[in-house]
């Protein structure tokens, strides 16, 4: 499987025209009676050899951190990283594998997150201790400007949402060694933070409308790390989704599912529908249950949910240019074109 990237790589070698890279892409779209921008295309396997490759790194980076960490945790950890930044050397600036990339991208900055974490405390971050939440904001700030620099030298899409993540961690340790009672605001807290990463991943979807750039895998991940922390808040405000409120509760989760279907359809992005999908499996669970299905309630959740959003699946493009079709022309603007390209 070839990503757009590697399309992209074929015609600036010019191992391939651009405008047959143009009528590949029709042709694909044609076939699948839908837009290539639809298919969220993003390269998490370039064969199996990804797998292989992946498990065996796995197994150096743990045995490393094991053995090195027994003498010192901030060996470990800089032996981690500085191991995980070595094999993406090869592994990603020279053999372009992606799962591979993925992993030694978040092994490096996790390991120098440890090592700042090691070096700044001891390790023990309590919500009440002002000097672990400001070793928390530290590590996390060096750990932000670690993916900084993996993204100068390797750009892996995921890096961004990488340091997007440690930005806001950092910025919520900070939040809360100044004011130690905003950890009983975490949810909004969150909410805040999710809708400011949904908005940097809109920048970069709109830089890349047909999505045929790296910029539309960097939107993808970005969106992958928005959506828990928008849900999440959201459906903690709704308490318990079983018990005597179940009821009420599993039609509120239904509105605010279909409300984030929407916005999914509209952005053309299904990542929050899949963060959602717990909640709202537990809901209509709760509802079952509430309705006296008992011991059934759990398969046929499994049954209505799957089978909602397998029709979804299958009429999302239709769906889709429908609702852009009633939305404002300065939001469809925005979004990628829910138009199929013909055949060429």
């Amino acid at each position: 499987m070839y990503s757009e990237t590697d399309l992209d790589s074929a015609v600036a070698s010019g191992a391939l025209s651009a405008d047959a890279a143009e009528a590949l892409r029709r042709h694909v779209a044609s076939l699948r009676a839908s837009p290539m921008v639809d298919e969220e295309n993003f390269r998490l396997l370039t064969g199996f050899n990804d797998i292989f490759v992946a498990i065996a790194g796995m197994l150096v980076l743990v045995g490393m951190a094991w053995t090195l960490g027994s003498i010192s945790p901030m060996v470990g950890a800089i032996a981690v990283a500085a191991s995980a930044w070595g094999l993406a050397e090869y592994f990603t600036r020279v053999r372009r594998m992606a799962l591979p990339s993925i992993l030694f991208l978040l092994a490096f900055v996790g390991g120098v997150f440890a090592v700042g974490a090691t070096l700044l405390g001891d390790g023990n971050f309590a919500d009440s201790d002002r000097g672990g939440a400001l070793i928390l904001a530290a590590s996390a700030a060096v750990a932000a400007g670690a993916a900084w620099l993996h993204w100068r030298r390797f750009m892996v899409p995921i890096t961004v949402a990488a340091g997007s993540a440690a930005i806001v961690g950092c910025a919520f340790a900070l939040l809360l060694a100044a004011v130690p009672a905003i950890k009983d605001w975490i949810n909004p807290i969150l909410f805040v933070a999710g809708i400011s990463v949904f908005v940097v991943a809109m920048r970069w979807d709109m830089s890349d409308r047909d999505r045929k750039t790296r910029r539309s895998d960097v939107a993808f991940w970005l969106h992958l790390l928005a959506a828990p922390l928008i849900v999440h808040p959201a459906f903690m405000l709704l308490g318990n989704a079983t018990g005597a409120n179940a009821v009420l509760n599993g039609v509120l989760v239904l509105v605010i599912y279909l409300v984030l279907g929407i916005v999914a359809l509209l952005v053309d992005r299904r990542a929050i529908m899949v963060s959602a999908l717990a909640y709202v499996l537990a809901a209509i669970g709760g509802l079952f249950q509430a309705l006296g299905a008992i011991s059934l309630n759990v398969a046929i959740t499994a049954m209505v949910i799957g089978g909602t959003l397998l029709l979804l699946s299958a009429f999302w493009h239709p769906i889709r240019a429908r609702l852009l079709a009633l939305a404002p022309a300065s939001l469809s603007g925005m979004v990628p074109s829910a138009s199929v390209p013909a055949a060429s």
